[in-house]
């Protein structure tokens, strides 16, 4: 028992790197959500256009246009689930091949040697990284078809005018959500990218894991889209 224990821990380095990477991932989440409600964002732009396009939508007597946008928003989500789950089947892959794939890398200049289990932990972290993403990605399917429906069963003409504004407001809450979750799906993509570093050296990951939030942070609060989608 003591032999398979030592055999699973990490040396202090990699303990360090992957505390570090789950450290500064949370951190981040819980960093949007709660600065979502003090500066403007990414996403708190977009849930005010995408409120005003259900609104413009009632309006139209016909709403293919509507509908194509919702198929357009639902295929990008599909094409990342179904990558998503591609990934996931190289990795398994992968973990049968775990001992030749750690003496490929171990060959490279600069990288760390480790054993054949810690190199399996790491392709586990990899599989657990993009499991979250295909969940948030197939949720934000399943959400953008529930907001499909309700598109289609929007009255032209509202017979209540309260009764108008909640059907609007569960439009945009379905669609704001399905957009959140695609977006923490495809910010899982990102985060893979710093953990795919960690096979060559755990400070190359704490590297990578610093410049993957810089990135995000920048696309999502300073980035000249941002700026152009709330007219500064």
């Amino acid at each position: 028992m003591t032999n398979f224990l030592n055999s699973l821990f990490l040396p202090w380095l990699d303990l360090l790197a992957l505390a570090w990477f789950a450290a500064w991932w949370a951190g981040y989440v819980w960093y949007t959500d709660h600065r979502v409600t003090t500066r403007p964002t990414l996403r708190r732009v977009m849930d005010r256009h995408i409120r005003e396009w259900i609104v413009q939508m009632v309006g139209r007597d016909n709403r293919m246009l509507d509908v194509n946008i919702m198929r357009n928003l639902t295929r990008a989500t599909q094409f990342f689930a179904s990558t998503t789950m591609l990934i996931l089947g190289a990795l398994v892959a992968l973990m049968g091949y775990a001992e030749k794939a750690a003496g490929v890398i171990a060959e490279l200049p600069f990288t760390q040697q480790v054993s054949e289990r810690v190199w399996e932990l790491k392709i586990l972290l990899l599989v657990l990284i993009f499991v979250f993403a295909f969940f948030k990605l197939s949720w934000s399917i399943r959400q953008f078809g529930l907001a499909s429906v309700l598109v289609g069963s929007t009255r032209k003409t509202p017979k209540d005018a309260e009764e108008f504004a909640v059907h609007i407001n569960r439009i945009a809450a379905l669609a704001s959500f399905a957009s959140g979750n695609f977006n923490n799906g495809l910010r899982a993509y990102y985060f893979g990218v710093a953990a795919l570093s960690w096979f060559l050296h755990p400070v190359l990951m704490m590297i990578m894991t610093i410049s993957v939030v810089y990135v995000l942070h920048q696309r999502e609060f300073r980035s000249k889209t941002l700026q152009i989608l709330s007219g500064e």
